[in-house]
């Protein structure tokens, strides 16, 4: 079992930025995958970014090219997302998400989340 736990969210103007941190608590040592999306009131979970286990490859939603960035910390039991230049469109629920089964942009790829931190960023 895959416990994971999100911080780092807040309350941002528009043009700055945010690093959010997802702690990874496992029993194995097994390489998961590594995901982040965000969801809004009435709307589906948004793929936003994704890790492979190595750390080597990294995938992002169009939205988010160029202005985030997925990363892993050293010990390989967390990782970041930093994020730049925000907008009030990436208000969200930020979630963190770990699998087993490849680097995917749908959200029932991935067997472990996180409880989710808020993200705002006022105009």
């Amino acid at each position: 079992q895959v416990q994971l736990g999100e911080s780092g969210g807040g309350l941002v103007q528009a043009g700055g930025s945010l690093r959010l941190s997802c702690a990874v608590f496992r029993r194995t040592t097994s390489d998961y995958v590594m995901g982040w999306f965000r969801q809004t009131p009435g709307k589906e979970r948004e793929f936003v970014a994704a890790i492979s286990g190595s750390g080597i490859s990294t995938y992002y939603a169009d939205s988010a090219k160029g202005r985030f960035t997925i990363s892993r910390g050293n010990a390989k039991n967390t990782v970041y997302l930093q994020m730049s230049s925000l907008k009030p469109e990436d208000t969200a629920v930020y979630y963190c998400a770990a699998g087993t089964r490849g680097v995917a942009t749908q959200s029932g790829r991935y067997d472990y989340w996180g409880r989710g931190t808020q993200v705002t960023v006022s105009s």
